[in-house]
């Protein structure tokens, strides 16, 4: 995919999750690897609603800025991705409503907040999804805990503030951070009652 492809296709995915619900105001922020090198990210203070596509910040290798709007003030979380998770093409950060109540729930398994309810969630966020504690937004010291804990997750829920997903692809990243969303939606409704959930057997057939 040619950079200027990546850009039409980060807008149009963006103003899709923000017209869903999946993000507001101008919460959340993506990024994609460049087949060319160096990366593509939302700008600061940008809503994913109404993005332009030459606007978009452009990130060399060592994610130093070089073209566009300035990055979103975030982008420690998305280095720490791609750092931790060499095949990561893409990361999406987003405000999204289940995913972020379910952070803020104090009862929660800190090592996997959201249980294995359906093959979906498994298959396109993983076997694990860890809670990083809370940092407060923009925090630089944020970013060693996701690397953290996303040497062994695609994916993980910040404490309070929302979920950060990584994919090989921006589609992949995308889908697979609509499907926690909705993983977040089941389990809340079902929280109290007496769920059936895959079997660890059931999970690793999943990701063989």
């Amino acid at each position: 995919m040619t950079e200027q492809e990546a850009r039409a296709q980060l807008v149009e995915l963006a103003s899709s999750l923000f017209a869903r619900g999946f993000s507001v105001g101008s919460a959340g922020n993506i990024s994609v690897r460049l087949e060319e090198g160096g990366y593509l990210m939302t700008p600061t203070n940008s809503s994913l609603g109404r993005l332009s596509a030459e606007r978009l910040s452009r990130l060399d290798a060592d994610f130093c800025p070089i073209a566009g709007d300035k990055p979103s003030k975030e982008v420690f979380m998305h280095r720490a991705f791609y750092t931790a998770r060499p095949e990561a093409g893409a990361v999406v950060h987003l405000h999204s409503t289940m995913a972020t109540a379910v952070g803020c729930l104090a009862d929660v398994d800190t090592e996997n907040p959201i249980p294995p309810l359906t093959p979906y969630f498994v298959m396109r966020v993983g076997r694990r999804l860890p809670l990083v504690p809370y940092f407060r937004p923009g925090d630089p010291a944020m970013g060693p805990a996701i690397a953290a804990a996303a040497r062994d997750a695609r994916a993980v829920l910040l404490a309070n503030h929302g979920p950060v997903v990584s994919g090989r692809t921006l589609v992949d990243a995308v889908y697979a951070a609509e499907e926690l969303e909705e993983a977040a939606r089941l389990f809340l409704l079902l929280r109290g009652a007496s769920s059936r959930l895959l079997t660890p057997a059931q999970v690793e057939a999943l990701l063989a």
